[in-house]
């Protein structure tokens, strides 16, 4: 049986629901899962250690303290390698693979730790940050593809939104050696230089791991594709999913493929999937996830929270609770599904920010009452844990094998160019017109995101690869079956 012949709401051959739990169980799987997901560590960590090293650095270095143009410099620089290394990581693991991709974002990311801990000014500081992002931006591409093509459908949005977790895990590890730290002399050389400490675990974990077996079969490596699948699914699983493989690459023609960055574009299919992922991405940014990671601690002092030490302790209970929400994310993405997920996610975002903009505003217009200064900071902790790990999970399924790379490291950098517009004009847009104001623009973003999600998400839980492909097709073509019925507003520019 070949389960891309069947009704799209089906998901493959039927397997969904009784091999859920087996699938957890499976050694093999959450060993690869882990490991791959260290990337997602070193890139929680990173975000969230660099807020509270800022006011360390600020302390150590006046220039910095006197120019908010260096403070955005040295959180924004990761993000501009980041740009520039989701870019390269696609092309990487395209060309030498998933796992050699990630190998070489470790490299990046234990030299750049070095660096970081060693600076003798803020300007090697911002340098190495820049080699830094170069690794964080090739693994927020490589590491949820690599982990959603060893995943059985059933489970690949849980395990690829763990990875999402293991970047909260980072970021609440971050702030816990923040807290550990604020006594230690060279407090912020130490915050930084830990950094490397995940990356070189990782990369001795991935020297004994396999390649992805999708990207073996499109090097015509069907051998050790074989024996890399043998050892996630049972038989008779493993003969259906090897024939479904082998039916899409001859279908497609995929092996012989060279893939072109102009056929993103040429393509309606492509073109469809890359245009929603980048909107994804997009409002993610927009809508304001990573000014509350890099900048917490910031906010919680201006809100009304004024010690380095109490700003930093409260940051770590947003992110506890950032760590809460991303677990019943894992829990309910592979259950209710991407699409409801994200409604639900986005709704509760967007109820936070009207709590906590309120808040804001409020004491920046004359009412001081501490009342208001712990309202903002609920506000801030309801903001972080409703932000479901929807965004990374759809980026690694909804490309044909053979732009799998190319098109993930292209809509993750506009994720990474949309993050660095965020971060490092957030101080400037807040002096300008206010804590509670600035709040405001991103609930009028995050309000203008839940339509777009209610009118171009498709729903792709439990589908095979093949199957999502095949609901891109049928987008491009202007109509969709199953259970996904609209037709979204995506197909109307499409035949334009």
């Amino acid at each position: 049986m070949v389960a891309v012949e069947m009704d799209i709401k089906d998901g493959i051959s039927g397997y969904n629901t009784d091999h859920r739990i087996s699938f957890l169980l499976n050694a093999y799987i959450v060993a690869i899962t882990f490991a791959a997901g260290i990337g997602g560590l070193l890139f929680g960590y990173d975000t969230g250690m660099i807020s509270g090293a800022l006011l360390y650095i600020k302390e150590d270095f006046e220039e910095v303290k006197k120019s908010s143009l260096l403070q955005e410099l040295i959180v924004g620089m990761a993000l501009a390698g980041a740009t520039f290394g989701a870019i390269i990581g696609g092309m990487i693991s395209d060309a030498l693979g998933r796992r050699n991709a990630i190998l070489i974002a470790d490299i990046l990311f234990i030299v750049g730790s070095a660096m970081m801990a060693a600076a003798p000014n803020p300007y090697v500081i911002i340098a190495a940050r820049f080699i830094v992002g170069l690794g964080i931006g090739a693994t927020s591409v490589t590491a949820p593809i690599y982990i959603a093509e060893v995943s059985p459908s059933e489970i690949r949005g849980g395990l690829v939104s763990a990875n999402s977790l293991m970047i909260t895990g980072g970021q609440f590890l971050s702030l816990i050696i923040n807290n550990g730290l604020t006594r230690v002399p060279g407090t912020w050389r130490w915050m930084l230089g830990v950094a490397g400490l995940p990356a070189v675990i990782q990369l001795a974990f991935m020297a004994f791991l396999p390649e992805s077996p999708r990207w073996l079969y499109l090097q015509n490596k069907k051998d050790e594709a074989k024996n890399v699948l043998s050892k996630i699914y049972p038989s008779p699983r493993l003969e259906d999913e090897i024939e479904i493989l082998e039916t899409h690459m001859e279908k497609e023609g995929a092996s012989k493929v060279k893939v072109k960055y102009i056929d993103v574009f040429t393509s309606k299919e492509i073109r469809s999937a890359f245009i929603f992922e980048a909107g994804l991405q997009a409002f993610q940014q927009f809508a304001g996830i990573s000014i509350v990671m890099y900048y917490s601690p910031t906010i919680i002092q201006m809100a009304g929270f004024k010690s380095n030490s109490a700003a930093l302790f409260l940051s770590l209970i947003v992110s506890g609770m950032n760590a809460a929400g991303s677990i019943l994310g894992i829990y309910l993405v592979d259950i209710a599904g991407r699409k409801k997920l994200a409604l639900g996610s986005l709704s509760g975002v967007i109820a936070a920010l009207v709590l906590l903009s309120t808040s804001c505003y409020l004491m920046g217009h004359g009412h001081r009452s501490q009342v208001f200064a712990w309202l903002a900071l609920l506000g801030l902790a309801l903001y972080i844990a409703f932000f479901a790990p929807i965004t990374w999970a759809s980026n690694s399924e909804s490309y044909p094998e053979e732009y799998r790379g190319i098109c993930g490291g292209m809509s993750a950098t506009v994720n990474w160019v949309c993050n660095g517009i965020m971060s490092t004009s957030f101080l400037s847009v807040v002096g300008a017109i206010g804590l509670g104001e600035s709040f405001m623009v991103l609930l009028a973003v995050s309000c203008v995101a839940l339509v777009f999600i209610i009118f171009f998400m498709p729903e792709t839980k439990g589908l095979t690869f093949e199957e999502v492909s095949n609901i891109w097709k049928e987008k491009a073509s202007g109509f969709l079956k199953g259970n996904n019925q609209h037709h979204f507003i995506l197909s109307y520019f499409e035949r334009k």
